[in-house]
């Protein structure tokens, strides 16, 4: 016959193998959103599956500059600061 302080000691157990398996499938708590966080756009990367933004029409300038940057044979930075300088005195020479 088993005594009292074993049928004890194995309800314990059980109890407490029960318990930890209950607790590890508990889900955590959202944490709770601040107003500040409802108010202001997320400031993360765009999905890639996002639909692609319209780009702005190029003005007659920017097309002109684009064309002589290509003609001398411009890339990179040489590029961008050809067709900076360049759009600025278009608008200046008419």
């Amino acid at each position: 016959m088993i005594n009292l302080s074993s049928r004890i000691l194995a309800t314990t157990v059980a109890s407490l193998m029960l318990a930890g398996a209950a607790f590890a499938q508990t889900a955590t708590p959202a944490a709770p959103a601040t107003p500040a966080a409802k108010t202001e756009p997320a400031k993360t990367a765009p999905a890639k599956t996002a639909a692609p933004k319209e780009k702005p029409e190029r003005t007659a300038a920017s097309l002109e500059c684009s064309k002589q940057a290509d003609a001398k044979g411009l890339h990179g930075k040489e590029r961008k600061k050809f067709r900076s300088e360049c759009k600025k005195s278009a608008g200046k020479a008419n």
